[in-house]
């Protein structure tokens, strides 16, 4: 069963509850030669697929829902194209699971990479780290995107123009909701006109170029305090490379945000567009600035991070 045929099913997306159970089975019945080998959910779960650790070099990974269906046969097609020319590991898929009893989509095999989640507490040197990633982000973007997966549905439109209308982060009217929800709680005139900002920046008028769509940390992996890998391709594609600017704002200072900015290079209009994908980041909702009070200034410091850098590149620009 494919996602297509949902609707003459009798099982229900909400339904399918993937655990170990489910994936030794689909694993015994359609690769049998690794149906000995343990099978343990890993600690960092995603909210679009499911992975499992499969014995010590190999990991499974499940979508969730229909919509992330067709991040498989992408991560298939295109991983191990892109892993011959990027200087850093990525995810690359061993095998193609297919639909199997109790789970109704594709999935896929993957080579184990070790590390741990990339976390700046754990970083040996924070400009040593934006510069790798950096330097991987501009390989991406120079490898051959022809044929590559446009924006779409399974990667949640990213590389999108920010004034395409479609389902994605930064969509006009989600980011003027979720911006207005904030009124009373932070400055929401100084977030539109980062917001504002971006929207009037010249578009990008280059070839699309490939990227990752979600440069976060909990898809770095970093091995002896320096960054190892890239995992999660779930919504790679060729378009706007300001995407990528994500990386930016989710763990990089202002010191190394500089390092990151001009190791690139990235021409200003890029940046500023960026600072729109790093607020589907960084806009916190009125419960991350009303509950934990660690938890609520960490948020406002993210965002005023936005804020600040928006400021002095206009007065820049003004100088």
């Amino acid at each position: 069963m494919s996602a297509g045929d949902w609707a003459g099913s009798e099982l229900r997306p909400e339904d399918v509850h993937i655990d170990e159970t489910l994936v030794r089975g689909l694993i015994a019945e359609q690769f049998p030669q690794w149906a000995d080998l343990h099978v343990k959910p890993v600690d960092s779960q995603g909210m679009d697929n499911a992975t499992f650790r499969l014995g010590d070099e190999m990991s499974v990974r499940l979508p969730r829902y229909p919509r992330w269906e067709g991040q498989v046969a992408r991560e298939q097609r295109w991983l191990p194209f892109l892993a011959e020319r990027v200087p850093m590991q990525i995810s690359v898929p061993l095998a193609l699971g297919r639909p199997g009893p109790g789970y109704p989509f594709s999935w896929s095999v993957y080579r184990w990479l070790e590390g741990e989640n990339a976390d700046p507490e754990g970083l040996t040197d924070l400009r040593e780290t934006a510069t790798d990633l950096a330097e991987f982000i501009g390989a991406l973007w120079r490898i051959d995107s022809a044929g590559g997966p446009p924006p779409e549905w399974s990667n949640g439109f990213r590389g999108a123009d920010l004034a395409d209308e479609r389902d994605s982060p930064v969509v006009a009217s989600r980011m003027r909701a979720r911006i207005e929800a904030l009124d009373g709680l932070v400055d929401t005139d100084a977030v539109t006109a980062v917001w504002q900002t971006a929207l009037d920046a010249p578009r990008w008028d280059g070839p699309p170029v490939w990227i990752h769509g979600d440069p976060a940390p909990g898809n770095l992996l970093a091995v002896n305090g320096r960054l190892s890998a890239v995992i999660d391709f779930g919504t790679m594609a060729v378009g706007d490379p300001a995407c990528d600017m994500i990386a930016a704002w989710q763990f990089l200072d202002a010191d190394t945000r500089a390092v990151f900015r001009s190791v690139l290079p990235v021409d200003d209009a890029t940046w500023a567009r960026g600072r729109a994908w790093g607020l589907t980041g960084a806009l916190p909702s009125r419960s991350d600035l009303t509950g934990d009070p660690a938890r609520a200034a960490a948020a406002r410091r993210r965002l005023d991070a936005l804020v600040t850098d928006h400021r002095e590149d206009a007065v820049a620009r003004r100088g």
